[in-house]
């Protein structure tokens, strides 16, 4: 049990810095750069913001305790989503292998920290 705990919170922290801290930081202290990742692809500069504000509400839902399970379901789905569809935009425009890979890798720990979720929930 323990040991699926720490793979969970290891998996968990690399996404709350990924695709939570690393965003809203940018929004804060450097909005210029905030649409540096979508504009290039043709997404308007306000679909950046909402992106930004989704990834990290759906961080906040997996990563406190006290979420029901449902919402976290729902959160893990719609980060899912976001990585799936960076990777396609990524291979359709610009075919920057380095710009594909980056999201896959993301979803893979994100598939571990759901699978681990599982995990705990089904054990205690």
């Amino acid at each position: 049990m323990k040991k699926n705990k720490i793979i969970f919170w290891v998996a968990t922290a690399i996404l709350i810095l990924w695709e939570g801290v690393m965003p809203l930081g940018t929004v804060l202290f450097a909005p210029e750069y905030v649409n540096a990742g979508t504009k290039p692809l043709g997404y308007p500069d306000y679909f950046a913001y909402a992106l930004v504000y989704c990834k990290v509400l759906g961080i906040i839902a997996i990563s406190l305790p006290k979420i029901p399970g449902k919402l976290k379901e729902w959160a893990y789905a719609g980060l899912t989503f976001n990585l799936i569809y960076a990777f396609i935009s990524h291979a359709c425009v610009d075919q920057n292998i380095g710009f594909m890979l980056l999201p896959l890798i993301i979803l893979c720990i994100l598939a571990v920290s759901y699978i681990y979720n599982n995990k705990i929930q089904n054990n205690g």
